[in-house]
Parts: C-alpha cells; sequence; structure tokens
C-alpha cells in the first residue's frame, strides 16, 4: 500500500536539513535491537514524515531487522482490521504456535488469513465475535514470538487513514513493546482524531526545513532557479519539502506576457492539491464559497470579506475551516484570517473553476471601493477580455505603486494594464512604459527586451517615442554597453519632440536621466554635447533637481555653490523619499562630490528591497553607491563583501554595465592591499569590455586601480602615466569624474618621477577651480597635494594646513597617505620626534585597513628615524609627551571648546589649534576629540574649565 499524497521516496534531497531526525532514528532503531519501543512522527503533509521512514528502515534492515511497512489509505478507512491483516500478513505462519485462543481471535478479526495462512480447511474465520482485549493480546503475542528470531519494526505510514479497529489494536500494543524487540515506528497528520493522537507514545515532530536548508533543496534540484522565482517558491512552499521540489514547475503557468507575474499564488501539481484537497472538499458549499474569496483576497482582512458577503455571518460560515485547522482567525477586534499554510490557499484557489474565480473577484472589486488600487487589480483580474476602462483603470494604479516605491508592482501592473488594452498605440505605449520600469528600475532587464518586441509589433509607429526610446536605452546600456545607439535613440527621441508639453513630461524626465546616465559611462565630450544641446531646445521647464544632476554627472569638478546647497539640502530629507530611482539618483550625485555617506540611510532600504526581489536595478546603483562610498571611508571590508553581492546580482540578472563598478570596487580594494594579479586580471577584463564600446569612463575604472596599484609598489612611472591618462596634468577634465579620484595619486607619481612642472600645473588647476570648497576630502587632497610640491622650507606648513582640514579622519586612506608624506619630510629635515609621530598614526591606519604595501612604505620609513614597527600598535596610548602648548590646547578642547574659542584664548588661528590637535591624538591613540577627555583622564590630568 502506498500513503496517498506522500513526499516521494528513496530521494536524498528530500533529506536536506534533516540531521537531527535522521541522528534521532538510527538512535531508535538501535534501541528497538535491545529492547523494542514506539515512536510516531507527526507534521503536516509533504514534510518529509514518508522519507524519514524510509530511512529508518532502510538502516533497521542494514541491521538485520525485520521491517514490515504499510501505509493507510483514505478509502479502506472504514474497513475494520484492513491495516492490521496488511501489516500482519507476513508474520501469519507463525501463529501455528499461538494459543488456540489468540490463534482463534486472530482467525475471527483477519477474515480467516490465518487459518488460509496454516493450510486449514475454508471457511475460517466464521467464528463469533471476538474479544478486543484478547485481539489485541494476540497481535502482541505474535509479535513477541516473530521477535525471537530477529528484531522486528512495524513502520506504519499515514497513520490517520488507518481504520480504527486496526488503529486501536495498534494502540494497545505501542503501550507494550517495552523488552519485546518490537518496534512500531508510525507517521501521521495532526488534525485527524485518532487513538494514537491521545496515547501519550514518545513523538516526534517533524518541522518544515529552516530557510537555508530550503534554499539549499531547491537549489540542488533546480540550480537555474533564483532570485525573485526563488523567493516566490519559498514563500508558498514555507519549507515544505515536497512543495519545494513540485512548485518550479508551476512557475511558468503562473506568468503571463513576457513572463509578467499574474498571480501571486502558484498553481499546484495534483500530488500537492491531494494534500489539502480532501479537507477542503469536506467543507460545506458557503464556507468553500467564503474560502475562495479570503484566498483571492490575500490581505486576511475580514471587513472585506464582511462587505463581499452583506447579510452573511462570516464568523459562522468560516468556523468549519477554522476547525479543520485549514485557518485561523487573529485578533478578532480587528479582523484577521490566515491560512494555517500557504498551500492551503493555493489549495482552495487551484481547485476553483474559472468561472468562480472570476466571480470571486468581481465580488471583491465591488467591495474594495474605497481602495482604488486594490480594486483596479481584481477588476483586472475578473475581466478574461480587452477592456480600455480597466487598462487605464491598472495603468494609474501602476504610476501610484511606483512613486510609493512598488517597482514590481508596478511593472506587473503596466504589463497586465498593457495585455487588457484594445488598442494597439495603447498597448504598445504602456508595454514600452512597462520595459522601462522593469529595465530601469526593477531588474527586469531581460523581460524589458521581450516587452519592446511586443509593444513594436503591437504599434509599429513606436519607434521613437520617448518612452520606447528610454526603454531599449536602458536595455542597450545595461545589457549590452551600447552607449552609441542608446544615445542615438534618446537624442533623436527628444530632439524630434522638439521639447513641447504632450501632457507626457514624466517620459521626457525619464528619457532624460537616461541619456544622462549614458553620457556618464560614455564619458566623451562629443556625446555630452548633443545632451547639452538637446536640453537647450527645450521648451518644457526642467525641475531644479533634474538641472543639478546634469550639471553634477556633467562636471563635478565645477559645481556650483547653489548647486550644491540644493543637493545638500535634498540629501537631507532623502531618508523621507520612496521612489527608488529618485535615491539612487541623488546618491550617485552625492558620491561624486562625496556626499555619499549623508544618503546611506536611505540607501538601504532600497538595497533590502532588491534583496527581496523588489527594485532591483535601483538596488544595484545603491550597492554600487555605499561599496565605493565604504572604499572613500575606510570600510573596506564591507566595501568587499557588497561588491560581491553586487557582482553576483548582476550576473543573474544581465546587468553587464554595472557588473564592471563593482569590478571596479573590487580592482580598488586590490590596488590598495597589493593584490597586483587581481588588479591586473580586473583591468584587463575592464578595459577588453569597454573599448570597443567606446564607454571611456568605464576604462577609467581600469586605468585607476592600476595606478593606485603601481603607486603602492614603488612604480611611480606607471602610476603617472596610467593617472594623467584619465585627465592630463594642469586639467580637470569636465567629463572624467575619475579626475577627482586620482588627483592625489596623479601629484604624488609626478612628484616622484620629477615632473614637478606638471605637479605643480595640476595642483593649481585644483585650487582654481575650487574643489577644496566642494568637500572635506577634496580639501585635504588638494592641501595634501600643495604640500608635495611645496617648497622645503614651507612644506611643513603645507602639511599642517592639511591635516587641519575639518573631517579631515572621514578619510582614512587618504589621510593616512598625506601623514606619510607629511612624516617623509619631517625625517628628511631631521625632524625624527615629529616624523615618528605622523608615520606610527599612518601605519597604524594602513594596518587597520590592509593596505600592506602602504604599510610597509610606512614601516620602513619608520625604521629610519630609529623606531621598530612591532605587529601591533607602534605606541601605547599616553605614551608619547605632549609639549606645554598641546597640553593646554587638549585641556581645552576636551572642556569643550571649539577651536575659535582656544584659539581666541591662545592668540592662535583655528587652523593652528587644529593641525595641533591632529599630532595630539596619535600621541594619546585616539582618532577625534570624541574620546579627549578620557584620554587626558587616563594620564591624570584634569581637562580645564571654559
Amino acid at each position: 500500500m502506498a500513503g496517498n499524497g506522500s513526499a516521494p521516496r528513496s530521494t536524498t534531497e528530500a533529506l536536506v536539513g534533516r540531521d537531527r531526525e535522521l541522528e534521532l532514528l538510527r538512535s531508535y532503531v538501535g534501541q528497538v535491537r535491545g529492547r523494542g519501543g514506539v515512536l510516531v512522527l507527526s507534521g503536516e503533509p509533504g514534510v518529509g514524515k514518508s522519507v524519514l521512514l524510509d530511512a529508518a528502515a532502510t538502516a533497521a534492515t542494514a541491521a538485520g531487522v525485520l521491517v514490515l511497512r504499510s501505509d493507510g489509505i483514505e478509502f479502506l478507512a472504514d474497513l475494520s482490521f484492513a491495516g492490521l491483516h496488511h501489516i500482519l500478513e507476513p508474520l501469519l505462519h507463525e501463529c501455528e504456535g499461538l494459543d488456540p485462543v489468540h490463534r482463534e481471535a486472530l482467525d475471527v478479526a483477519l477474515g480467516g488469513a490465518v487459518g488460509g495462512a496454516l493450510g486449514a480447511a475454508p471457511g475460517g474465520g466464521d467464528g463469533a465475535p471476538v474479544d478486543r482485549l484478547v485481539l489485541y493480546g494476540a497481535v502482541l503475542a505474535l509479535l513477541r514470538r516473530a521477535a525471537r528470531k530477529r528484531p522486528v519494526l512495524l513502520v506504519l505510514d499515514d497513520l490517520q487513514w488507518v481504520d480504527r479497529a486496526s488503529a486501536a489494536a495498534l494502540a494497545f500494543v505501542a503501550r507494550r513493546l517495552s523488552g519485546s524487540r518490537v518496534g512500531l515506528l508510525a507517521a501521521y497528520r495532526p488534525g485527524f482524531e485518532s487513538f494514537f493522537e491521545r496515547a501519550g507514545l514518545p513523538e516526534l515532530t517533524v518541522s518544515p526545513l529552516d530557510g537555508r536548508a530550503a534554499a539549499d533543496l531547491v537549489g540542488s534540484r533546480f540550480p537555474s532557479l533564483g532570485g525573485r522565482e526563488l523567493r516566490r517558491v519559498l514563500a508558498q512552499a514555507r519549507g515544505n519539502p515536497l512543495a519545494l521540489l513540485e512548485l518550479p514547475a508551476a512557475l511558468g503557468d503562473s506568468r503571463g506576457s513576457a513572463g509578467v507575474v499574474l498571480s501571486e499564488v502558484l498553481p499546484l501539481s495534483r500530488r500537492l492539491q491531494d494534500l489539502y484537497a480532501s479537507r477542503v472538499a469536506e467543507m460545506p458549499a458557503p464556507t468553500r464559497r467564503l474560502l475562495l474569496l479570503a484566498a483571492l483576497e490575500g490581505g486576511g482582512d475580514l471587513s472585506v470579506l464582511r462587505a463581499a458577503t452583506p447579510g452573511e455571518d462570516v464568523l459562522s460560515l468560516l468556523a468549519p475551516a477554522e476547525r479543520a485547522q485549514l485557518l485561523r482567525i487573529e485578533h478578532r477586534g480587528l479582523g484577521r484570517l490566515s491560512f494555517h499554510h500557504p498551500l492551503i490557499r493555493a489549495t482552495v484557489v487551484s481547485g476553483s473553476t474559472s468561472g468562480q474565480r472570476l466571480a470571486a473577484h468581481r465580488t471583491l472589486a465591488e467591495a474594495l471601493t474605497g481602495q482604488p488600487d486594490r480594486r483596479a487589480w481584481h477588476l483586472a483580474e475578473a475581466t478574461p477580455d480587452p477592456d480600455e476602462q480597466v487598462a487605464a483603470l491598472l495603468e494609474r494604479t501602476a504610476h501610484r505603486v511606483r512613486r510609493r516605491g512598488d517597482a514590481v508592482g508596478a511593472f506587473n501592473a503596466l504589463v497586465r494594464s498593457a495585455d487588457l488594452t484594445p488598442g494597439p498605440a495603447d498597448r504598445g505605449r504602456r508595454l514600452a512604459e512597462a520595459a522601462f520600469v522593469g529595465a530601469d528600475v526593477a531588474g527586469e532587464l531581460r523581460t524589458a527586451a521581450e516587452l519592446l518586441v511586443e509593444a513594436r509589433r503591437a504599434d509599429p509607429e513606436l519607434r521613437g517615442s520617448l518612452r520606447a526610446a528610454a526603454a531599449a536605452s536602458q536595455v542597450l546600456l545595461n545589457r549590452d554597453g551600447d552607449v552609441n545607439t542608446a544615445h542615438r535613440l534618446l537624442v533623436g527621441a527628444i530632439t524630434t519632440r522638439d521639447g513641447r508639453s504632450d501632457g507626457d513630461d514624466e517620459a521626457l524626465f525619464e528619457a532624460l536621466c537616461t541619456l544622462r546616465r549614458v553620457c556618464l559611462c560614455a564619458g566623451r565630450p562629443e556625446l555630452w554635447a548633443a545632451h547639452h544641446a538637446a536640453m537647450a531646445q527645450l521648451t518644457v521647464p526642467m525641475p531644479p533637481l533634474q538641472e543639478l544632476l546634469g550639471d553634477v554627472y556633467s562636471d563635478p569638478a565645477h559645481s556650483s555653490p547653489a548647486a550644491l546647497g540644493l543637493l545638500d539640502a535634498v540629501i537631507q530629507d532623502l531618508h523621507r523619499e520612496t521612489d527608488p530611482s529618485r535615491i539612487e539618483r541623488i546618491a550617485m550625485a552625492a558620491l561624486f562630490v562625496d556626499r555619499a555617506t549623508g544618503c546611506r540611510t536611505a540607501l538601504w532600504p532600497v538595497v533590502e528591497d532588491g534583496r527581496d526581489g523588489g527594485a532591483v536595478t535601483s538596488a544595484l546603483m545603491a550597492l554600487v553607491v555605499l561599496c565605493l562610498d565604504d572604499f572613500m571611508t575606510g570600510r573596506w571590508d564591507e566595501c568587499g563583501r557588497l561588491a560581491a553581492e553586487g557582482l553576483a546580482l548582476c550576473e543573474a540578472h544581465g546587468y553587464q554595465m554595472l557588473a564592471q563598478q563593482f569590478r571596479r570596487a573590487q580592482g580598488l580594494l586590490a590596488a590598495a592591499r597589493g593584490d597586483d594579479g587581481t588588479v591586473q586580471g580586473l583591468a584587463q577584463g575592464i578595459t577588453e569590455w569597454a573599448v570597443p564600446r567606446g564607454a571611456r569612463t568605464v576604462e577609467h575604472f581600469a586605468r585607476h586601480m592600476t595606478a593606485l596599484a603601481a603607486l603602492g609598489r614603488g612604480d611611480h612611472e606607471k602610476a603617472y602615466l596610467e593617472a594623467s591618462a584619465i585627465s592630463p596634468s594642469g586639467v580637470l577634465v569636465p567629463h572624467a569624474p575619475l579626475a577627482l579620484w586620482v588627483l592625489l595619486d596623479q601629484v604624488e607619481a609626478a612628484v616622484r618621477t620629477g615632473r614637478r612642472a606638471e605637479a605643480l600645473a595640476h595642483v593649481a588647476v585644483m585650487r582654481q577651480t575650487g574643489l577644496p570648497a566642494i568637500s572635506g576630502r577634496l580639501a585635504l587632497v588638494t592641501a595634501g597635494s600643495a604640500a608635495l610640491v611645496a617648497p622645503e622650507d614651507r612644506a611643513a606648513d603645507a602639511f599642517e594646513e592639511a591635516l587641519a582640514v575639518p573631517g579631515a579622519e572621514r578619510w582614512p586612506f587618504d589621510l593616512a597617505r598625506v601623514r606619510l608624506a607629511y612624516g617623509q619630510h619631517l625625517r628628511r629635515t631631521r625632524a625624527v620626534a615629529d616624523a615618528r609621530t605622523h608615520l606610527a598614526a599612518a601605519l597604524t591606519t594602513f594596518r587597520r585597513l590592509g593596505a600592506a604595501p602602504w604599510a610597509t612604505r610606512a614601516a620602513e620609513e619608520l625604521r629610519a628615524t630609529g623606531r621598530t614597527a612591532g605587529p601591533g600598535a607602534l605606541q601605547d596610548p599616553g605614551t608619547s609627551p605632549l609639549t606645554e602648548q598641546e597640553q593646554q590646547i587638549a585641556a581645552l578642547a576636551a572642556a569643550g571648546l571649539t577651536n575659535k574659542q582656544i584659539g581666541g584664548r591662545l592668540f592662535l588661528s583655528h587652523r593652528t589649534v587644529a593641525a595641533h590637535l591632529h599630532r595630539i591624538y596619535p600621541k594619546l591613540g585616539i582618532t577625534s576629540r570624541v574620546t579627549l577627555s578620557e584620554a587626558l583622564a587616563a594620564r591624570g590630568e584634569t581637562p580645564a574649565r571654559p
């Protein structure tokens, strides 16, 4: 016999995540061999009880135990002693040695089977009704007799469907197996009344697989399944192994045009339907109708069900399902309903007819008049034929949910709206918009390409539209890196529009945003010139933020104070923004001018949404900003983790252009840490990808990491050539954003190779352009570069000016490089004590970051001062002496005075005070004034009074 709807047997995949259960079963088999015993497995349908029984039976057979198996069958549940007959049949020949009373009892109960097994004449089993206790004793005696030769294990699956007479006999026997070398291993589904459920026997609850084991199981059978589809399977299966193995096959049936999701409920295979179908079918018809409404409503809102069934007592109608443990009513005051398992909800939907589902959706739409977005979806599901009115409602829903940050919901709504659109022009337009949202936000790059094909098939005149051009350019840029074709499409669509407002300015703004990204990736003046020309001819007023982003993306070095002020204001409120596209676009501009840290609070929810299958493209852009900000601000380990995550997401979704950004981050880390082999491989791969496509900015990624690696190993000639190829010395190329990332590299390499004139020219242009006013990092780098080229007698003051830049500690790698250069200068001028201070501070930072080649240089310089660089910190906190003036400044700063107030008391400039503090911190073993008071207290000094 086979259990109805049981999990597949002998499948090693189903044993994933079951180490604890298998160990317990192996122990139980050992117990059976010695002294017998009983163990009952319980768990929801499909959870893997049958597979565990198989594993135990296999282990028992291998240990020399006689295994007798039987499975309950639902349609035999009313046939008395059918289960007992089946499982004892192999032992009936042993009845000859039983007491005649026991033998007779068994023969009567089993319908003469005992006599037949012993060769008796026909007609056995027709005796008087047997006493139940005599029969139970006979069963126990038979099992004990058989166990004299070898241990016996009875394995019973689907115990809930074993007939009541057999179950009663086996429950009696189960309590009396101790010391018998007879074991009873059974499995049942909770919720079915049986003798075993109340017997108090040892029980093992087989729980659903945890999240990791569930993902491992699906991955072992469906390695190509990933991303959003994997999450759909995991969510609906909720750890049920059978569902995890069966649901992936249903993914295709749940999708419509170009693979868009039609329903959040995956259709069920026959095997999965059988798990709960009988319990659903037992419900009264009014209850089943209400269950279907609840399953399609999806939110568990009882108020919606009441509105959909006016005059009905909803709780009374649901009571049979609640008693059958199909659902639960939670928080009755709030009116919430939830199914015990997502598979029950799916069974209700799968078991209904298409007509029933259409009617249910219509009913729900009528009940949701106050919720336009949910009403639009139910109307769409209730509309089998094209209907422009419903399509328009769903399009408006798409726009609303996108503004709320639900990119996937907007994408699905637009595709469904297109499916319901009767007119070819509107259908093409909606498909093109869906393609844009899919590629630009939702991570549906491959699907977007398919939707564009459908859109042009629906409307051959679509090619010149802004929506189609923006969508096609997103695909070309992200998938292929084809910046030239993407640029041509966008400029053509924008300029032929002539700036006229046709009620779809949003399409214009999105096309301009896409064009800006294309130009940024290309990094070529002629493409930006076409962008500026297209902007100049527009008559539609541009929002201030649009103009700001265009200016910062195209030429961050010349960002005006007004633009930076606006950007700062936008960043301050960015955490309140819900549109992931807007967040990542602003954050990318912020990255160019060293303000990305202020966007982190807003970026992390975008990343989390993408991890959950939401706005994947926006999440990738957010990860780019976060990991590059991590590199700049010294969070290098996190930078590496995020780069690896982003690269994996790019490969999963086909975003080749963005993948180069994550390789860039990996290359910078490898360069700073001295992994030249990795740098070479990444740089070569990026260059080979970027050059044929004319993606000059991407090509600069490779040059930047190569220059940094060359500096680290002392190849200053190579470093200079690579850095100056991004932007020549004395020039800040307008459309090369990486020119602001290699400033210090370029000046240092020029100085080290004897190109003093070039170094001076580059410092001059940095100052003339006003870089120090843009950000603290650029102020630090500009001042540090100026110190590198300053005459010997003015270098110390220049370095002090660099170290006094407010917030310089936010950029630890750059700051440590400036300290290293300052320490080298001080050592050359024989200011040994001060040199040691700065070299030790630089070495500590380099070691913390893992910047091995830079740490080696700092350690060598330190040794040249007569101090040995040990493996740890080079000085204990508080051991380096402070000068009298430093003690005064430190005490006043610890008391809470500002640099300006301290300077007023001591007749010093605030910059001089800042420079002194930056010398004080490493002497005290701290990095900022936050812990200054504690450091002074540890030295036994009391802060001054303000």
